[in-house]
């Protein structure tokens, strides 16, 4: 614990602590008392660590190590997480607003109901990932490694997903008005019932991806290659917008946008709020 105490600095202890009193640890694993987080803590090893509902705020934890840790209910707000490795995590119902987890590896992790709104995966490992139900209104992926992850019942309005690999992805049920796809990976995934109105699809692949009660409202498929996508029908066709250079399935036919415009303005996120001032410090006391 050595490392922590000299790089955390203690916000704040579990209620019903005494006043200025000093903070047990009861193990090597446990930092349960330890609920907020600031400063900077580049490299730390926290892997394992029982972190649930731990409040990170403009926390800089650039590279860190919290493979498997407990993250449960955590608030990520405006802090720092480029290159950490998250692997297998447990991020259910965290809220990430305005954080940057650039680059990161959350391999495995579990993100299910998580608020991502604002929140910066540009470059970030999440193969196999389970992203169930999050809310990610203008959050970046671009280039981000999403293979074999669950994105199902997601909102993801406004997200930048432009060059991500999501080859196996399932974003079943999801929203996905006005996204930018532009230059993805997706084939062989799954967009069963997905709302694609207004998306940038263009210079995507989509082998076999599945677009069954997929909604594709002046969705942009110009030059897009969806030849051996399956379950597209002509009615979807007809709503999106495609070119010459677009490929659709055996027997069907493509719209063109007819050099219409559509500009579409997604709200951005609100900002995330600014980190409370630090206490006084206290001092951290290491039980063996």
């Amino acid at each position: 614990m050595t490392r922590l105490t000299g790089l955390l600095t203690l916000l704040a202890v579990l209620a019903g602590l005494i006043p200025g009193a000093a903070l047990g640890m009861t193990s090597d694993k446990a930092v349960a008392k330890m609920v907020a987080f600031g400063g900077s803590c580049e490299k730390c090893e926290l892997s394992g660590r029982k972190l649930a509902g731990a409040r990170f705020m403009g926390a800089d934890f650039t590279a860190a190590a919290l493979v498997g840790s407990d993250l449960r209910g955590a608030l990520f707000h405006g802090s720092v997480f480029d290159k950490a490795d998250l692997s297998r995590a447990d991020l259910s119902e965290s809220r990430m607003m305005g954080a940057s987890f650039a680059g990161a590896s959350l391999t495995d992790a579990d993100l299910r109901r998580a608020e991502l709104n604002g929140a910066d995966f540009g470059g970030a490992n999440l193969h196999g990932g389970n992203l169930r139900g999050i809310e990610g209104l203008g959050a970046t992926f671009v280039a981000a490694n999403l293979s074999d992850a669950r994105l199902d019942d997601a909102e993801l309005n406004g997200v930048n997903l432009a060059r991500v690999n999501a080859r196996g992805a399932r974003f079943d049920d999801s929203e996905l008005t006005a996204a930018n796809l532009s230059g993805g990976r997706f084939d062989g995934a799954s967009f069963r019932g997905a709302e694609l109105d207004m998306a940038n699809l263009r210079g995507g692949t989509f082998a076999n991806a599945d677009f069954r009660r997929a909604s594709l409202d002046r969705t942009n498929i110009a030059g897009v290659d969806l030849s051996r996508a399956r379950n597209l029908t002509q009615a979807q066709l007809d709503e999106a917008c495609g070119d010459g250079a677009t490929r659709p399935p055996s027997g069907l036919v493509v719209r063109a946008c007819g050099g219409r415009r559509i500009t579409v303005h997604i709200a951005a996120p609100p900002a995330p709020p600014a980190p409370p001032a630090p206490p006084a410090p206290r001092r951290l006391v290491a039980v063996d």
